[in-house]
């Protein structure tokens, strides 16, 4: 079955954003469990305070974020083929939002934490096909974090496609696809999208 949507993660993704993320956990006291769940489960006032520590990271990651290379020019194309997107993200919709503004950028369906679900269950996917209207058959799951791969294969999602420069980290999940850049995830997905009116294809 041919592709019809593209689900993103955002940070580490569509934007690269420093994050020091052993030191964040080592800060907030996480060990094995997902930053939000364990910030989800601490009992008041500690969650309150850790939450604040949370966002004082990420509101200094996304001011220093910057468009990963080749980002613009491949949704580009996926908005020419059009081919539904959405981002799913476990940042606040404050700095999704501050994001897509900053870069000029746009997604048919937004999913943050403030939605009250996040990676790495697969809720958050599953509800974003279900915006976009489409089955599980017919999207990829383009992320970069162990986070996004479980998240997919809890959704069911097949075809799942990581940007990392590490691809031994994904080497227990042989049904995943690591790429080193944009332009090689673009070279994988483009002949697997859905036939459709084709405007114009912007260079790499």
């Amino acid at each position: 079955m041919k592709v019809r949507g593209v689900l993103f993660d955002l940070d580490g993704t569509i934007v690269e954003a420093p994050y020091d993320w052993p030191r964040i956990k080592a800060d907030l006291g996480v060990d094995n469990s997902s930053i939000l769940s364990h910030l989800g489960g601490l009992a008041e006032p500690e969650r309150s305070r850790k939450w604040v520590v949370l966002e004082n990271f990420e509101r200094e990651a996304t001011r220093r974020a910057v468009l990963k290379r080749g980002m613009r020019s491949f949704l580009g194309l996926l908005a020419d083929r059009n081919i539904r997107t959405a981002l799913v993200t476990n940042n606040s919709r404050t700095n999704a939002e501050d994001l897509l503004r900053r870069f000029r950028l746009s997604f048919d369906s937004i999913l943050t934490r403030d939605s009250g679900l996040w990676k790495p269950s697969g809720e958050p996917l599953l509800a974003a096909m279900k915006a976009l209207a489409l089955d599980r058959l017919e999207c990829c799951a383009v992320g970069d974090s162990l986070l996004d791969v479980r998240a997919a294969e809890e959704a069911g999602i097949p075809r799942i496609y990581i940007l990392s420069r590490e691809p031994v980290k994904f080497a227990p999940f042989p049904a995943v696809e690591v790429f080193p850049n944009v332009a090689g995830l673009r070279r994988k997905i483009l002949p697997l999208l859905q036939s459709s009116l084709l405007k114009s294809v912007p260079p790499i």
